[in-house]
């Protein structure tokens, strides 16, 4: 598959070259642009696999295949601000939070996970998304996205800034530090990786984002009324 990431970090852009016949699959709103390409709305994996997906994984009901005619040019973004990566698998599991999936190979599966509530990613949800197979797999971020290679290893990740994880990594979730550290610190609770495998990590938060965005309002609201 021939593409290019643009505009990156902050505003990625997928732009992809398809040969005649060549498709690929993407979260619905996810098109900026397209030519000689036609597009397929459907529900993939049936309706319970799309049902499964939706209020479970917190994805689409529906996913958009794009298949070329001709010489086809496709250009895919994610509905926030952030960067795109790219994840060749062969055979291979990759779990992903929910909003992280862009597009990928027809061929790639798209399921969900049930982690119980150690996989409570500060307010992210107890499900995570489940993608497996083989061909090239699409991922977003808020903010930068940058990856934490593991080899018998551990590392602790901010609960908002975990994006994906390769199948095989262990993980708990639990506190920053002693329970002090944790309420006044701001840390909060982190995710516990070990093994051997990748992390893939977004440099903002959305959840401290908002957060931000939310202590701003009285003073927005202020200087509006004056």
């Amino acid at each position: 598959m021939d593409f290019k990431i643009l505009s990156r970090p902050s505003y990625s852009l997928l732009e992809l070259n398809l040969e005649d016949g060549e498709e690929i699959q993407a979260e619905t709103g996810a098109m900026v642009y397209m030519k000689n390409i036609e597009l397929k709305t459907e529900m993939k994996g049936g309706i319970l696999g799309s049902l499964k997906r939706a209020l479970l994984g917190g994805e689409s009901f529906f996913i958009n295949r794009f298949v070329s005619i001709g010489n086809g040019l496709l250009g895919l973004a994610p509905s926030y601000n952030g960067d795109i990566t790219h994840i060749s698998l062969s055979n291979e599991t990759i779990y992903a939070q929910s909003g992280a999936f862009l597009a990928c190979s027809p061929e790639i599966e798209i399921d969900w996970k049930w982690g119980g509530a150690r996989m409570f990613f500060a307010g992210e949800g107890l499900i995570l998304l489940k993608l497996y197979g083989s061909g090239s797999l699409f991922l977003s971020s808020f903010g930068g996205l940058e990856k934490i290679e593991l080899k018998d290893e551990r590392v602790m990740i901010d609960t908002g800034h975990v994006v994906a994880f390769t199948d095989g990594l262990h993980y708990t979730i639990r506190r920053a530090g002693n329970l002090k550290a944790t309420l006044l610190s701001g840390e909060g609770l982190v995710v516990e990786f070990s093994g051997t495998g990748t992390v893939w990590v977004q440099t903002r938060s959305i959840a401290a984002y908002l957060g931000w965005l939310s202590s701003l309002l009285p003073r927005i609201l202020k200087e509006g009324k004056s």
